[in-house]
């Protein structure tokens, strides 16, 4: 949990990708997020789904993960009493859009590579018709689990507002591929940043 700083007027949430694949609170691309959230001196909290790292349970697939999610929302409402913002990683980013949308304390949400089909697993997104409040999908443009065309079509069944943002050269870990091999955590940082700033923080100064 980053504490954030005194009179914060949002909180975050960030979860984290698919627990049997190796996914934890730690993993780099949930780290990056975490620290584009925590610029403007939100309190952040990631969290290990059941069953992952020292958390208590079994890995359900997604029905309990859901609750995990609902449950950290409760928490930071009844914590800090300030809109809740949340942001996802591929499995957490469907986890926790599915949690979210239609919560009125969640006043925005981040998708990061979020997956059409991954390991034999598939991505349903019908409640993305529910989301109202203010969404930032990104992406890799050469990740294999969401192929652009269809997830541009995917995607434009969500109801405004909503970005999509496509960073070149990067997979499905933001990492870089042959031909532009530097890592892309960077651009995916600030891409969070801007929309954070465009959308909750206009015209305030933050740290560099």
């Amino acid at each position: 949990m980053n504490v954030g700083d005194v009179g914060a007027r949002f909180c975050a949430l960030v979860c984290h990708p698919h627990p049997p694949s190796g996914g934890t609170m730690h993993t780099k691309v949930v780290y990056h997020a975490m620290k584009a959230l925590s610029h403007f001196g939100l309190p952040v909290l990631r969290f290990n789904f059941r069953g992952t790292g020292r958390s208590a349970g079994v890995h359900s697939g997604g029905p309990g993960e859901i609750e995990d999610v609902r449950a950290a929302i409760d928490w930071l409402d009844r914590t800090f009493r300030v809109p809740v913002l949340v942001a996802g990683f591929s499995f957490g980013a469907n986890i926790g859009f599915q949690a979210a949308c239609g919560d009125a304390r969640v006043m925005g949400l981040v998708g990061l590579g979020m997956p059409l089909q991954a390991g034999g697993r598939s991505y349903v997104y019908d409640f993305l018709s529910h989301c109202a409040a203010p969404k930032l999908f990104l992406t890799g443009a050469e990740d294999p689990f969401a192929p652009r065309d269809m997830m541009e079509r995917l995607l434009r069944l969500a109801p405004e507002p909503r970005e999509m943002h496509w960073i070149e050269g990067a997979e499905h870990f933001f990492a870089g591929v042959p031909g532009s091999p530097e890592p892309k955590l960077g651009q995916m940082q600030m891409v969070m940043r801007d929309w954070l700033r465009k959308l909750y923080f206009p015209g305030e100064i933050t740290p560099a």
